[in-house]
């Protein structure tokens, strides 16, 4: 227990969200992110889609949404490059406005890579021991509350095993979710884990498919990979401390990558220590957050938003062959007819 903050584990004085944005149209970031491609040169293993910086102008209903379903919440730390939204109220009473220089060691910056960022995010002056952390493709859309994240200490979470896929449409993604297995098998074996907490791997309240997945995954003794749950993620600061105890050299070299890295490991490897060492609450996430990844026709996914069938939506930006403006149109016309109220973080 942390002192006097965290007296009654219940409340919700320690849950700050932390959520990280960037504006891929600004000219100054731009120059910047050309400048660091020339310095290191842009090889096929670094990631430097397009997806991971166009803007689709819609931040402001992610703070609408924390506003009308999240007033609990403590602290919103906004990491950004250094670019603000013109809309932005920077005196809103709960906004802390973090820059990649406040808290990202001098070592690895400047950086573009997601990862980077995520993995020093504990070091956010002020941050809460528990917090929220989201992508700014993650909104709100109805009542949430503090225990949909953490019970007491404990973030709430589902564990769910599920291979990693040699998919070659992607030179990137596959290698880190390989590379997050691999870390995470040096510290927990596999039997024993399941042997240890079996409700984690077969909560009855899981989704039938994931619970499948859990029960197959034991006629393999290794770990082949872990479900990634798209989300916010619940985490705790002592989570950071603890694996950059343990891989300080593997952390140092991915911070040192410019650019997403197959040789990278993601914030996941977070979640699923968190969950291996049984410090989380066993919880269908589904049912809390609905994902999708933007394609031609987003019928499902308006009908999602408008009627809010889940609390919270992940609208995942990775289809090259998507027109862009109609997609984005469509999206934020739904966004704005659930979140149309102004909130205090606009002008």
């Amino acid at each position: 227990m942390r002192g006097n903050g965290m007296k009654n584990l219940n409340n919700t004085e320690g849950i700050d969200f932390v959520i990280t944005w960037v504006d891929g149209s600004d000219p100054a970031w731009q120059q910047e992110k050309r400048k660091t491609l020339e310095a290191c040169g842009l090889k096929s293993a670094a990631d430097d889609r397009k997806e991971r910086y166009r803007d689709w102008d819609n931040l402001q209903y992610w703070f609408r949404g924390v506003e009308q379903f999240a007033p609990w919440v403590r602290k919103v730390h906004f990491v950004t490059w250094g670019h603000l939204p013109e809309w932005l109220n920077t005196s809103a009473p709960k906004l802390n406005i973090v820059n990649h220089e406040d808290f990202i060691p001098e070592e690895f910056r400047p950086t573009f890579n997601s990862h980077t960022i995520e993995w020093n995010l504990h070091r956010i002056q002020g941050l809460s021991e528990r917090f929220v952390y989201f992508n700014d493709d993650m909104f709100l859309l109805d009542k949430v509350n503090p225990r949909d994240f953490f019970q007491g200490e404990k973030p709430v979470d589902m564990l769910a095993l599920q291979p990693d896929v040699a998919n070659i449409d992607n030179a990137v993604m596959p290698y880190i979710y390989l590379n997050n297995a691999m870390v995470l098998a040096k510290y927990f074996k596999k039997y024993e884990n399941v042997k240890k907490q079996p409700g984690a791997y077969f909560h009855i309240g899981y989704p039938p498919m994931y619970f499948f997945y859990n029960f197959m995954e034991m006629a393999f003794p290794r770990f082949t990979g872990f479900y990634t749950v798209h989300g916010a993620s619940p985490l705790k600061k002592q989570t950071f401390e603890t694996l950059w105890k343990l891989e300080p050299e593997l952390l140092t070299k991915v911070c040192s990558h410019a650019f997403r890295h197959k040789e990278d490991i993601s914030q996941y490897v977070l979640r699923e220590y968190q969950k291996l060492k049984g410090d989380f609450v066993p919880r269908n996430i589904r049912k809390l957050c609905s994902y999708y990844d933007v394609s031609q026709n987003n019928e499902k996914l308006l009908r999602t938003i408008t009627e809010h069938r889940n609390k919270m939506v992940c609208i995942n930006d990775s289809n090259h062959e998507i027109d862009f403006e109609k997609a984005k149109k469509e999206i934020n016309t739904a966004l704005e007819q659930r979140l149309s109220q102004k909130s205090s973080y606009e002008k």
